[in-house]
């Protein structure tokens, strides 16, 4: 009789938090793809391009854990409790994050509660869909002249209303970038209305980087009607303030104000 060791071979559990960037798997930096590629377990979100588990071994487990408006089914709760038991028990465990795991990824949470059972937690950040979205469409979110600063805000707080922060954006020059605030598109439309800023430049991005991206560019006033013709959806990203103006769709814009302006 031939006997075989059937006993698991032990590995060093460890976490790493991989920020994804903002959906292009191209994105994604080189050291989050060697991250991949070392990984027993992939826990990944509903922003995350899939094509990226192709990064990891054929025999690692893949688990999505996504979570989106509407849909609860995986808590954060569930997910820290998933992550800590997987890595106890195969080892190495690449969370895998849309955007960068720190602006508004609750990658600090995981990571708090990884070191809760003193289990060895890395981060290694991804490009935020904040800079690179309107990066990618030749925004910038500081540019001489224009804007000396950033803001990037949620639309929706904690429970479920808009963000109070938005409120002393507005106030500022700076260029705000508001994240998950598509459906709170006609609340700060009203808080820059509010504020005298109805021609102010605003651009809204769907599913940016990515094949399905839509994009709309227009001012305060005009946006919502805008983004109803082109139909766009969430996932979605908001940015605000002059550097749009720069956006070449915003050009005969400029050019109809001009004309308004010489009548």
């Amino acid at each position: 009789m031939i006997k075989t060791d059937t006993k698991k071979e032990y590995k060093e559990p460890r976490i790493t938090l991989v920020g994804a960037g903002p959906g292009d798997a191209e994105l994604i930096t080189i050291k989050g793809i060697k991250a991949l590629q070392t990984a027993d377990v992939v826990l990944y979100d509903a922003l995350v391009n899939e094509e990226m588990l192709e990064f990891a071994p054929k025999n690692a487990t893949k688990v999505y854990v996504g979570k989106r408006s509407g849909d609860h089914s995986h808590s954060q709760e569930s997910i820290n409790k998933l992550m800590v038991d997987y890595a106890l028990n195969y080892g190495h465990v690449v969370r895998l994050k849309g955007g960068d795991p720190f602006v508004f990824g609750r990658g600090y949470e995981e990571l708090d509660h990884a070191a809760s059972y003193s289990i060895p937690a890395s981060v290694i950040p991804g490009i935020s869909s904040s800079i690179g979205v309107p990066g990618l469409q030749n925004i910038p979110v500081t540019h001489r002249g224009l804007s000396e600063s950033f803001w990037v805000v949620t639309g929706t707080n904690m429970e479920g209303e808009i963000s109070a922060d938005l409120f002393n954006a507005a106030r500022t020059d700076a260029t705000v970038v508001v994240l998950m605030g598509l459906r709170k598109l006609s609340q700060i439309v009203k808080i820059y209305q509010a504020e005298g800023k109805n021609r102010l430049p605003i651009a809204v991005i769907q599913s940016g980087s990515t094949e399905n991206e839509i994009v709309a560019v227009g001012i305060i006033n005009t946006i919502e009607e805008i983004v109803k013709e082109k139909n766009i959806k969430s996932p979605a990203l908001i940015i605000i303030g002059e550097v749009v103006s720069l956006h070449p769709m915003f050009q005969p814009i400029r050019e109809f104000y001009d004309i308004v302006a010489q009548e």
